[in-house]
């Protein structure tokens, strides 16, 4: 008791504004949960003055693209008193500072679940950009890679979308291999002249997405204003080397709705029969984590804008845990829960899909 009068003494002492910018000098969520853990005072003062969301700006600054935040509890709301917004908020934002930070040291992982499309493809469906998924070059005896259509232009540009195995993911590292035509004369390397990459949401409901069918609604898919990038990297030097080459992000990024897209930058290698600049690429590795599903993203409205949803109840659940349904559930956790088991199943349906191939 006398340790909570002399933490409350204090902060009246120096003020709530002063308090304020002291608690926000504080650069990790642990440190702030533990500030506002002291006393009640130091915890109205964290929450009110919203410092978990501030602090996980300055971590991940894509936070700021989403419009709202909310709680999904597993069981129905109750009718009881409804909490503050700063409370709430508080909640929310220290959890996803924290889980942005706690597993930096784990070992990233493959993040692609699959192709949503090409800008452009050169012969469809047999170069398409479903062949980057699979390391190998040579499948069922013959070349495997993707390669744009041609173009005079040695700055024309390319991109491959790729849909990742979560709604919410850190990504720190992108590999991308261009691909050597062994097939044509000299062996040349389509590469392009650099590299960047976007991360984003689709702006309409997930339902509402299509997929590769074929080179027409490749191209539509693609379509840039179908999404809202929430992340864009610096532009980074492509090697004309037949290796798989490793981008590494400058600190990681979280992909809010789990959309990435490779912008292929320049031409360097002309195609010989038909002295036309290509890009080719054999394969594609986006490495990071999941957060998912203790986090999940939702679109509001037609303008692509995102809400973040905290399901707390997830962070303790095993995979068969959440495998199965409860009718107690309140539809909003069915909902999200049913749409990370089928984000799961997709995940190892291309997983096995890729070994087949692998083993013919």
């Amino acid at each position: 008791m006398a340790e909570e009068c002399c933490s409350a003494d204090l902060l009246e002492w120096i003020g709530p504004d002063v308090s304020a910018c002291v608690f926000d000098r504080l650069d990790h969520p642990a440190d702030l949960v533990r500030a506002a853990a002291v006393s009640r005072t130091w915890r109205r003062c964290v929450v009110e003055s919203g410092l978990s969301k501030s602090l996980c700006l300055r971590l991940c600054p894509e936070v700021a693209t989403v419009a709202a935040a909310a709680e999904v509890t597993r069981s129905p709301p109750s009718t009881a008193a409804s909490e503050s917004v700063s409370e709430r908020d508080y909640r929310i934002y220290s959890n996803l500072a924290g889980a942005y930070v706690s597993d930096s040291a784990r070992p990233s992982a493959g993040c692609i679940s699959h192709c949503i499309g090409a800008s452009s493809t050169d012969d469809f469906p047999i170069e398409t950009m479903e062949n980057t998924l699979d390391e190998e070059e040579i499948i069922n005896f013959r070349p495997s890679y993707w390669s744009s259509g041609g173009a005079d232009d040695p700055e024309a540009p390319e991109s491959l979308t790729y849909r990742l195995n979560s709604d919410i993911c850190v990504v720190d590292e992108i590999r991308v291999r261009p691909y050597q035509a062994f097939f044509q004369d000299d062996d040349p390397i389509y590469s392009s002249k650099t590299v960047r990459f976007r991360m984003g949401h689709y702006k309409l409901p997930r339902e509402s997405e299509s997929f590769i069918i074929d080179d027409d609604e490749n191209k539509m898919v693609n379509a840039e204003e179908k999404y809202m990038w929430t992340y864009t990297s610096p532009e980074f030097p492509m090697l004309q080397k037949n290796e798989l080459q490793s981008f590494k992000l400058p600190r990681p990024a979280l992909c809010i709705g789990g959309v990435l897209m490779i912008e292929l930058l320049g031409r360097v290698q002309k195609q010989e029969a038909d002295d036309m600049y290509y890009i080719c690429v054999c394969h594609v590795q986006v490495l990071g984590r999941s957060l998912s599903p203790l986090f999940m993203v939702d679109i509001s409205d037609p303008e692509g804008h995102s809400i973040l949803k905290y399901l707390p109840g997830a962070k303790d659940l095993s995979i068969d845990d959440l495998l199965q349904d409860d009718t107690n559930d309140s539809l909003e956790w069915h909902h999200l829960v049913a749409r990370y088991r089928q984000m799961n199943r997709r995940a190892a349906v291309v997983a096995s899909q890729t070994m087949i191939m692998k083993m013919m």
